[in-house]
């Protein structure tokens, strides 16, 4: 592996067949992805990371009642012509912005939600023999550079597998896939392997898997074992470790802050962050939040 070629990262996976049920009643039509995080849905900053990294062919592994997801991306004529006769340009570039080129979106439906393991396998047809990313648009990251363009970046240099890394609490390792670390390096660590949700007892390290990986397609031979791991769901952590033995494995510690947008709470965190980096609002946003957490004091300014 270590004397092949590093082939360039060309397509990028992202898991959208989930239904949301913490976001209920809201998903109840909609898609979890299309709730906004500040002026745009989830799977739009999902795909702008990808398209950041240089990602050509964006890969929808969907459920039903999705449509909207590939609609979002479709061009819109009648939407285009109204902008442009009522001169609204900057409307009309956010949506331009998020248009798809032709050929480049593809979607594959998971009829069943067997887990996230489960949810890559059926992109296996679309991925073919070449190494892809997974992005999982619950988790978004601000930085100066994407999360993915970043690990992009250090796979052109390690190649083999990587998956995006950040230190956690000891109370939270139960909540995250975890890291048994062979030579930290800093940026960078080897793996010896990865337990999936252990718990503070049973973590061999703090560092936890983020929701973004660049993997080889032998990963797919191990997922179409089909076998269920933690909560009886085919799990992608369980198939990395079996890849792990003949395949090099490195975690990635990225530049910038990591929001989790899978719970309401985390919703609502991410949406502040992301409203307080926009030049557009940022200042009105302070006064308001300085309003809501102390109506009747000094700092009370009217929102403008």
């Amino acid at each position: 592996m270590s004397d092949s070629p590093i082939r360039p990262v060309r397509k990028a996976v992202f898991p959208v067949a989930g239904l949301g049920t913490r976001f209920l009643p809201a998903t109840k039509v909609m898609p979890k992805e299309m709730l906004p995080l500040n002026d745009r849905p989830l799977i739009q900053h999902a795909v702008e990371e990808a398209r950041e990294a240089g990602i050509e062919e964006f890969i929808f592994v969907t459920s039903d009642h999705k449509d909207m997801l590939a609609k979002h991306f479709d061009f819109q004529p009648e939407l285009v012509e109204t902008l442009k006769s009522r001169g609204k340009t900057d409307m009309l570039q956010k949506v331009q912005d998020s248009d798809m080129p032709a050929g480049a979106l593809f979607l594959t439906h998971q009829a069943q939600p067997l887990g996230l393991g489960h949810a890559v396998w059926c992109a296996r047809e679309l991925v073919g023999d070449e190494p892809f990313a997974v992005i999982l648009p619950d988790d978004v990251f601000l930085a100066e550079k994407s999360c993915l363009a970043q690990m992009v970046e250090a796979y052109n240099e390690l190649g083999g597998n990587l998956m995006a890394v950040t230190d956690v609490s000891k109370e939270d390792t139960a909540r995250y896939g975890i890291v048994d670390i062979k030579e930290d390096k800093g940026k960078t660590v080897s793996i010896n392997t990865l337990v999936e949700k252990p718990g503070p007892d049973k973590a061999p390290s703090q560092t936890a898997i983020m929701g973004r990986y660049i993997l080889q397609p032998e990963i797919f031979e191990h997922l179409s074992a089909f076998e269920t791991g933690a909560g009886g769901e085919i799990q992608l952590t369980d198939s990395m470790v079996k890849l792990i033995e003949s395949q090099p494995f490195h975690g990635f510690r990225y530049d910038g802050q990591r929001y989790d947008c899978g719970t309401r709470l985390g919703f609502i965190e991410s949406n502040l962050a992301f409203g307080l980096s926009d030049s557009e609002i940022s200042g009105t946003l302070e006064k308001i939040l300085r309003n809501l957490l102390n109506p009747s004091g000094a700092l009370n300014e009217a929102a403008e």
